[in-house]
């Protein structure tokens, strides 16, 4: 079965290396030697300052609202989010006692429509958490002027857009927090894993307490915290898969190019906006209609093809997170959507297999 995804796996002997140096130093979290050098590499790599390394991309969000002072209120809080996200985007503020309160998506881009953000807006609101979905850039600009209007933080889920560039500066720059998540099925993964860069090294300094039960010393507790420090295996993985990361690069825009070569005249595809440097992660398609879809995604699972219907259902409807008003544009597009298998180990054979299955079922 070919999956939508799977995980880059570096070089056994390079990751035998590092973990080689975990055994001779027998220090296994805290704060190790592999965190420090991970949290500089990838600094260095994605040119940011105030990058803090974290358990997995969850905690990611959830310390980021701590930090920013959005979550662990008395008061009812909200914060405006898209429904067209993977769920732990506004499950974390449930998690941490703040209402996500939906605002609809741009038809073309899939982010976060900032018209819709205003309207939404009232006396509880204290931030707004957009998705750059997919990897695809949000109108940050925007955004940035509306936050600054009515004093909102802003926290960006960037989980998908490790690497990408906006006008030849990284989008996680934008917002007060912009996360990272490195589950294996990311593009950049430690196995598991993730991370938070912020704007103010203040906000970075409170985090580094959080993540480590609010202690600042041995025998010091500042504040409330929890455990959310990556370990040294995860930054190990994390050390190997960034070493190998412009090849991963390379054979995912391959794939990329091939799939919008063959279908960008008869698929709905993702909007993507002047200046956008992306990172392949993702290869969405939208169909003419759910039930196309539905026959599209079944016959490529009858031919050992897996494509996932990201993002289904809208979180608006999920009753778990307080089940909302339809967000209509957002409703459309998950109904419609497909994301085609695409990760470096893809072959052209494989990948030409799945357009064909795609291209005889459009026609029937």
């Amino acid at each position: 079965m070919i999956p939508v995804t799977k995980p880059y796996l570096p070089s056994r002997e390079k990751l035998n290396q590092y973990i080689d140096g975990i055994y001779e130093r027998a220090w296994l979290t805290n704060n190790g030697e592999l965190v420090q050098e991970l949290t500089k590499r990838l600094e260095e790599y994605l040119k940011v300052e105030n990058l803090l390394l974290v358990a997995n991309g969850t905690l990611a969000l959830q310390i980021a609202y701590r930090a920013l002072g959005i979550s662990g209120r008395d008061n009812a809080t909200e914060a405006i989010t898209t429904p067209f996200t993977f769920v732990a985007t506004a499950s974390s503020l449930k998690w941490e006692g703040v209402e996500p309160v939906f605002a609809d998506i741009d038809p073309d881009t899939w982010c976060l429509d900032p018209a819709n953000i205003e309207p939404a807006i009232t006396p509880k609101t204290r931030a707004i958490v957009p998705v750059h979905v997919f990897g695809n850039t949000c109108d940050v600009d925007t955004i940035n002027a509306i936050a600054s209007k009515h004093s909102l933080k802003v926290i960006y889920d960037a989980s998908h857009a490790f690497g990408v560039k906006y006008q030849g500066e990284s989008v996680l720059k934008h917002g007060d927090a912009a996360t990272l998540s490195f589950h294996a099925t990311k593009l950049f993964h430690a196995g598991e894993g993730g991370a938070i860069v912020f704007k103010r090294k203040e906000d970075l300094e409170r985090a580094k307490k959080m993540i480590n039960f609010g202690i600042t010393g041995p025998e010091t507790i500042e504040e409330l915290g929890i455990n959310a420090k990556m370990n040294e295996l995860q930054a190990a993985m994390g050390l190997c898969v960034l070493h190998g990361m412009e090849e991963n690069l390379k054979a995912r825009d391959a794939v990329w190019q091939r799939y919008e070569q063959a279908l960008s005249q008869t698929l709905q595809l993702q909007t993507q906006p002047n200046g956008l440097d992306y990172n392949y992660a993702y290869f969405p398609v939208v169909f003419e209609n759910e039930e196309q879809a539905l026959r599209v995604a079944a016959t490529l699972k009858e031919n050992g093809v897996l494509a996932r219907r990201y993002f289904y259902p809208s979180l608006e409807s999920v009753e778990c997170l307080g089940a909302k008003a339809d967000q209509p544009v957002s409703k459309d597009i998950a109904s419609r959507i497909l994301c085609l298998p695409i990760f470096d180990q893809l072959s052209r054979k494989d990948q030409k297999n799945i357009i064909n299955l795609i291209e005889t079922e459009l026609k029937a």
